[in-house]
């Protein structure tokens, strides 16, 4: 049996966003807007898409070779405080206003990824 590891940035910002638009209950709200269909990962991480719940930003996504990146603009501390229970690796960015970076390294890591949203729309609500 061969096992791989799924550690390309397009392809885990791709997972990530069919997992969101793939679930109900507390994301059912959630939507991929302003998605770039020909996004190219670059090293400082190249913008792939928006996730928007109820027309509201929620997050950005961006790609780097190896991870995907996801800064929640909203409700920061919760994004951080889930991703941090999730154990993905997660950093406050002090920046005006405040963001939360996570990094979702490997395609299994994605499911992590998703109870981070759901942390933030359900503070939301």
């Amino acid at each position: 049996m061969v096992t791989r590891e799924l550690d390309d940035g397009v392809r885990i910002a791709q997972l990530f966003a069919s997992e969101l638009v793939g679930h109900g209950n507390a994301l059912a709200d959630v939507s991929v807007t302003d998605a770039d269909p020909d996004v190219a990962p670059t090293a400082d991480g190249a913008f792939a898409y928006r996730v928007r719940a109820d027309g509201a930003a929620l997050a950005a996504v961006f790609v780097h070779p190896d991870r995907a990146r996801i800064e929640f603009e909203t409700e920061p501390e919760a994004a951080l405080d889930a991703a941090r229970g999730a154990g993905l690796r997660v950093r406050p960015k002090a920046s005006e206003p405040p963001l939360t970076v996570v990094f979702v390294e490997d395609g299994a890591e994605v499911k992590r990824a998703l109870r981070v949203v759901e942390a933030v729309v359900y503070r939301t609500n």
